[in-house]
Formats: structure tokens, C-alpha cells, sequence
């Protein structure tokens, strides 16, 4: 059976928008938030950026009658601030001075017609978890690549992970020499817990099923 796709117009935002995501994993990602999407609870994204890989997840919550939810501070991580490798001085508020991912978001959600599917919330993620209310069918962790931020992500939104539900982490690197350690280090720590399974992995995409209580 072939996998689910978005459709064409979806992948096609997804192409142009700003982000860092490859096609092929943001097609591992679809898959995934396709099949939590039927269990008609709502799909979580931790990191939001400039909306690349939301467009993804509001297009399977569109499929399946759900909703996703997106969280960020819209300020960048670590690595997009300035003088670091990714940073974008297209994103910077000039009269701020900071930078200010929520403009552009909001205009790729615009642009791809999948507004109504989104509730973006703009918080920390640790405090957002926290008075966060219902369980979720997905929770995909891409926010800041620190061990503390990459940690916290976990320990606020895996509990809320309903069973069967999906844990996709992005940006997992084995060899340290390929990337930052924090998101393989919670894939490790998610998998010693005993409460997920592994489903897939699409280069650094990993996604892993709750067959177990705990975290």
C-alpha cells in the first residue's frame, strides 16, 4: 500500500517556505501525522519556525477532521540567532531588533489555504505543556537542539501522548560528527522508557509509537 501524501498544493507551499526540512522527511512526517490524525485527537508540533513542516501536519488534521497545534516563542533557537549558521536576517524585526518568525509563518499558512486547521501558539513550550489540558494523537519534537530545551520538550509533551499515538523527533543524529545530540539523546531516552516502540526512520526523522505508560 502506498503511503500517504499531501496534497499537491501542500507539498508544493512546503517546498517554498523557509525552513529546513527535506522532502523526503517531511513525507515520513505527513505519513505519521497522517495515521495519529485518525485517532481524531489533535496533532502537536513543538518548533514551528516559519511553518514548513506545519503545512504538513494542518494538512492531514484537514483530512481527518482534527486540528494541529503549533508552539514556539517566535524568536529562534539557538543556532538562528546572529552570528550562528542559521540565521536568517531576512527574519529580524527591524524595529525590535529580534527575531520574529511569526510574520512569515503566518503568511505560509495563508498562502496554502490551511489557516483553519492550525492553532498556533506563541509560548514557551515548557510553560505552553503546562497548562495544556487533553491528550494528543501526535507530538513531534523539533524545537531548540540543547539538551535542556530538547529535555524539557519531552518531559512536557510525551505525557500527554495518548496511546497508540505518535512521538516523531526530528533532526536525530547518531554519529555526533552529522549534528547537535540532544534530539538523539531523547530518541535514546524515549526508547529506554519502555512506553515507545520504534515504527520508522527516514534519515533523521524518527517516529515511535506509545505501547506502554510513562515516559
Amino acid at each position: 500500500m502506498a503511503a500517504p501524501a499531501p496534497a499537491p498544493g501542500t507539498l508544493d507551499a512546503f517546498e517554498a517556505a523557509k525552513g529546513f526540512m527535506p522532502a523526503h522527511e517531511g513525507l515520513a512526517l505527513y505519513a505519521a501525522a497522517a495515521e495519529a490524525a485518525a485517532l481524531g485527537l489533535p496533532l502537536l508540533e513543538v518548533g514551528t519556525y516559519c511553518g514548513r513542516s506545519t503545512l504538513l501536519l494542518a494538512d492531514a488534521a484537514r483530512a481527518a477532521g482534527t486540528v494541529a497545534v503549533t508552539v514556539d516563542h517566535h524568536r529562534g533557537s539557538e543556532e538562528q540567532q546572529p552570528g550562528w549558521e542559521y540565521h536568517d536576517p531576512t527574519l529580524v524585526d527591524p524595529e525590535a531588533g529580534v527575531l520574529d518568525t511569526l510574520p512569515t509563518f503566518r503568511r505560509t499558512l495563508h498562502a496554502a489555504g490551511l489557516e483553519p486547521y492550525v492553532i498556533a501558539v506563541v509560548g514557551r513550550s515548557p510553560q505552553v505543556a503546562a497548562v495544556w489540558g487533553g491528550p494528543l494523537g501526535l507530538v513531534f519534537i523539533d524545537g531548540g537542539h540543547t539538551d535542556e530545551h530538547a529535555n524539557g520538550d519531552y518531559e512536557g509533551w510525551a505525557p500527554l501522548l495518548a496511546e497508540d499515538g505518535l512521538l516523531v523527533i526530528h533532526d536525530v543524529f547518531p554519529d555526533p560528527a552529522d549534528g547537535g545530540r540532544a534530539p538523539y539523546g531523547v530518541y535514546r531516552r524515549a526508547l529506554a522508557s519502555g512506553a515507545f516502540t520504534e515504527v520508522s526512520a527516514t534519515d533523521s526523522l524518527r517516529v515511535l509509537r506509545r505501547t506502554g505508560p510513562g515516559v
